[in-house]
């Protein structure tokens, strides 16, 4: 077997929306730098994902320079969204959290409510740091913190385990569903040169000089069965999921990674298990 390397990099700048594939990304404490800083939030505060409209996922959003964000969708002219600044706050309800972000603006509010058809308003994370405690204990540790990301800094999938679960879709019930794509999973960091499933046992790692922990595996949600290119739902993987990768109540793919140290990681990266 080859040796692990990264095999591809991806951030989300807004929660929910299509993201982009990059070549090297920097490695801060809350995540990759610019992934999920933005989010959306509805007249409640509640923030808006593809589990409530899957079709956010037609919706494109590319990082500028200084963490601004370019915003595109069918039927809309492209919107360029800069930092707000830090003069009030909103805030954002998510998963029992609440969490102070900073809104864009009543031009990137105008149009998103366009797209989604309902009122909703584009914030910001202006400071992980200070915002946004990792909030899921024993899993958490003093410390550490997070962008707007479910719960961890960075999600870790490889392309083996992928490999293996297509595999068994191919032998289900909706074998018609298959091969899935890994952007159903909406990784941070894909793993190439590894044995199905071993990214289960891994506690830390290093890719490249940059060193991670893992947190817990992750347990996947009804957004795995939409399809990114055109927003429509399925079974799988979930089906699939629930009956080879049940672990207590958690439907389980890939790594919830956290920073241990900072950096720069780039495609090719040699992936070292260090326990």
């Amino acid at each position: 077997m080859s040796k692990a390397a990264l095999h591809s990099i991806h951030v989300h700048p807004v929660k929910a929306l299509r993201g982009q594939a990059l070549r090297e990304a920097a490695v801060e404490p809350w995540g990759l730098a610019g992934d999920r800083r933005w989010a959306l939030i509805d007249e409640a505060g509640k923030v808006v994902t593809q589990r409530e409209h899957p079709h956010l996922a037609l919706a494109a959003a590319e990082l500028l320079p200084g963490g601004g964000i370019r915003v595109s969708a069918s039927g809309l002219d492209p919107l360029t969204v800069a930092v707000p600044d830090p003069v009030g706050t909103t805030t954002a309800r998510w998963s029992g959290e609440k969490i102070e972000t900073v809104p864009a603006g009543s031009e990137a509010a105008e149009w998103f409510t366009t797209y989604l058809g309902e009122d909703v308003t584009l914030v910001h994370l202006d400071d992980p740091a200070v915002r946004r405690p990792i909030d899921d204990p024993p899993y958490g540790r003093p410390g550490e913190t997070v962008s707007l990301a479910d719960a961890y800094p960075l999600l870790l999938t490889t392309l083996a385990s992928l490999d293996a679960l297509n595999s068994l879709i191919a032998q289900g019930d909706h074998p018609d569903e298959g091969p899935l794509p890994m952007n159903r999973f909406r990784p941070n960091v894909v793993v190439a040169g590894t044995a199905p499933w071993a990214e289960d046992d891994w506690k830390r790692i290093a890719i490249g000089e940059v060193v991670f922990r893992s947190a817990k595996m992750c347990g996947r949600c009804v957004v795995t069965t939409t399809d990114q290119a055109t927003a429509e739902r399925g079974k799988e993987p979930l089906r699939t999921l629930g009956r080879h990768r049940r672990f207590g109540n958690q439907l389980a793919f890939g790594q919830n990674l956290v920073p241990e140290t900072t950096g720069l990681v780039r495609i090719g990266d040699p992936v070292t298990v260090l326990e």
